[in-house]
């Protein structure tokens, strides 16, 4: 008598195709920052809202990943909680070291690149709920007026 033996089948998937809502929030991002394909801004896209992710805590937080597309709501859910708030500067400047050859004008760009398509496609109310959270400066990195008083 012979034993069949069966392997063990893999618990992750392949990969799967991206849903229209990513497809429509890379373009978005590859138009606004002039990106020469789809992979580069779906990169860059990536990188800004992993070091977003870690300054968005709370009901914003779960509101924000649950706004955007299914692969965007992942990297935004599962960072780790900063310990501290970046500044606009700071947050610009961190995005700066995660991309190879950056420099803090070319990472701001490409952070309000991501973050103004982000507040398209999220919405007025909650983009204005996550920059209630974050410390004054950020509004112009979402293509936003920084309309926060000045003493």
């Amino acid at each position: 008598m012979t034993t069949t033996v069966t392997k063990p089948q893999p618990t992750t998937t392949p990969t799967s195709t991206p849903s229209p809502r990513w497809r429509e929030l890379t373009e978005a991002v590859r138009e606004a920052g002039q990106y020469p394909t789809n992979a580069e801004a779906e990169r860059i896209t990536r990188i800004v809202l992993s070091a977003l992710g870690g300054h968005v805590t709370g009901d914003e937080r779960v509101a924000l990943a649950q706004a955007l597309p299914p692969e965007a709501g992942h990297v935004i859910a599962s960072q780790i909680p900063a310990t501290h708030p970046l500044t606009a500067r700071e947050f610009v400047e961190s995005v700066s070291t995660r991309i190879e050859g950056s420099t803090p004008a070319t990472a701001r760009w490409d952070v309000s690149s991501v973050l103004s398509a982000l507040a398209t496609q999220v919405g007025t109310p909650l983009t204005t709920r996550v920059l209630a959270q974050l410390p004054p400066g950020y509004a112009l990195l979402f293509g936003r007026a920084d309309l926060s008083a000045t003493a």
